[in-house]
């Protein structure tokens, strides 16, 4: 049973799999993750891919930046049972899995359109959510007027009247050492969620349930699907 708190992975499953990787994917929906957060760059062609660095080089042993290699040339950093996943196919997985949400980070503007492209082909628009700073999620409200976003946020004042009332994030997403009891009353008394990054000890995982937080991502997606639950039970 889902608890109240959800439960995000970050990047997948990263101890057990390569980060961003169909693996680390279906490990974590396998954890029982609520959500699955992945990261997307954009290759020379166009196509979503699941990278959060520029380059291949400190996953992939390939000094060549993303926006430099079309999505064929990606097979040739492949190993065996491991290659560089589209966002097409982490959707396909997570679709697979009833209740499971994609968590889409977006660092700037670039891959917004062709990520949106490829969910809406895909009609799992309802199956996913995005964050990332202000500047991707004002393309992202333009072009997904109903989409879910997870603003992330680093600093200790709310946002703006005027953004949160052109963006309607659902969540505020600091980084965990920003969360104290102002800022979670803060954020719900304006109606959205408090979301937090990335947490993997279980003493932190417990001081932000204490602190009434709605979303946190972790590493260890495994430690943090026990700990909401014995927390929530």
């Amino acid at each position: 049973m889902k608890s109240r708190v959800r439960a995000v992975a970050h990047r997948g499953d990263p101890y057990l799999h390569r980060e961003n990787t169909l693996p680390a994917v279906e490990a974590a929906l396998a954890a029982g993750a609520d959500a699955v957060e992945v990261d997307v760059q954009l290759t020379k062609d166009g196509v979503p891919v699941l990278l959060h660095d520029r380059t291949l080089e400190r996953l992939w042993n390939d000094p060549r930046p993303i926006a430099r290699v079309t999505a064929d040339q990606l097979e040739e950093v492949a190993t065996p049972g491991l290659r560089i996943a589209t966002l097409a196919e982490a959707l396909a997985a997570v679709a697979a899995v009833e209740g499971r949400q994609l968590l889409i980070d977006l660092d700037d503007a670039v891959p917004v359109a062709a990520a949106w492209q490829v969910v809406r082909d895909l009609g799992l628009a309802s199956r996913v959510a995005f964050c990332g700073p202000v500047t991707a999620m004002l393309v992202v409200r333009e072009l997904a007027p109903e989409a879910e976003i997870s603003l992330t946020w680093n600093r200790l004042q709310l946002p703006k009247a005027r953004l949160l009332d052109e963006l309607r994030p659902s969540y505020l997403n600091p980084p965990f050492g920003l969360v104290d009891e102002r800022l979670v009353a803060a954020v719900h008394e304006e109606g959205m969620g408090l979301a937090t990054w990335t947490v993997d000890l279980r003493r932190t995982m417990r001081k932000m349930l204490g602190l009434g937080i709605d979303s946190l991502t972790s590493n260890r997606v495994s430690l943090l699907r026990r700990t909401i639950d014995q927390y929530s039970g």
